[in-house]
C-alpha cells in the first residue's frame, strides 16, 4: 500500500474561469496560474505521483512549458493515470478538500467526482470531495485565493 499527499493554491484574478475539479464554475474571478489552474486536480496529480514516488506535476508539467498554457489539468491528470498503469498502481480511495470562502461548492461535488472517475477509470465511489472555508483567516479568508488539499491511497498490482 502507499499513501500520497497533494497540496495546491491559487490566488484569484478576475478575466479567469474558475475551473475546479474540471468543471467550470460560474464565479466573478478565476484562478491565476500557467494551466487552467485547477487546484482540484493539481493537489489530485500530487498526491497520486507522491504515493508512487515519482516525484511532483512541477517536474512532469513545468510552469513556463507552452505545451501546457491553459490546459485543461484533466488532460494532465490522464497523463498522471498512464504513469500509475505503467508502475502497475490501482488506485483504492481519494478523499480531497477544497478551502474557498465562495463560492458555494457542495452543488458541484457530483460533477467533479464524475470528472475524475471518468478520466482515471474508477468508481465514483472511490472518490471524495469536500469544502470548507478558512473561517475569514489568512490570504484565503479575505477571498484572495483557493487551495485544495488530497490525500490518495494505491495498491501496486500482483500479476495473480
Amino acid at each position: 500500500m502507499r499513501v500520497g499527499f497533494g497540496y495546491d493554491i491559487h490566488p484569484l484574478k478576475k478575466g479567469r474561469r474558475l475551473i475546479l475539479g474540471g468543471q467550470v464554475i460560474n464565479h466573478s474571478k478565476g484562478l491565476k496560474g500557467h494551466s487552467d489552474a485547477d487546484v482540484v486536480i493539481h493537489a489530485l496529480m500530487d498526491a497520486l505521483l507522491g504515493a508512487t514516488g515519482k516525484g511532483d506535476i512541477g517536474l512532469f508539467f513545468p510552469t513556463g512549458e507552452k505545451e501546457y498554457l491553459n490546459i485543461s489539468s484533466l488532460v494532465l491528470l490522464n497523463r498522471v493515470k498512464e504513469i500509475l498503469l505503467e508502475c502497475k498502481f490501482i488506485i483504492l480511495n481519494i478523499d480531497i478538500t477544497i478551502v474557498a470562502e465562495s463560492p458555494v461548492l457542495k452543488e458541484f461535488y457530483g460533477v467533479m467526482k464524475n470528472n475524475i472517475s471518468q478520466v482515471l477509470e474508477i468508481d465514483g465511489s472511490k472518490i471524495n470531495i469536500k469544502a470548507t472555508t478558512s473561517e475569514g483567516l489568512g490570504p484565503i479568508g479575505r477571498k484572495k485565493g483557493m487551495e485544495a488539499y488530497a490525500v490518495c491511497m494505491l495498491k501496486e498490482k500482483t500479476d495473480e
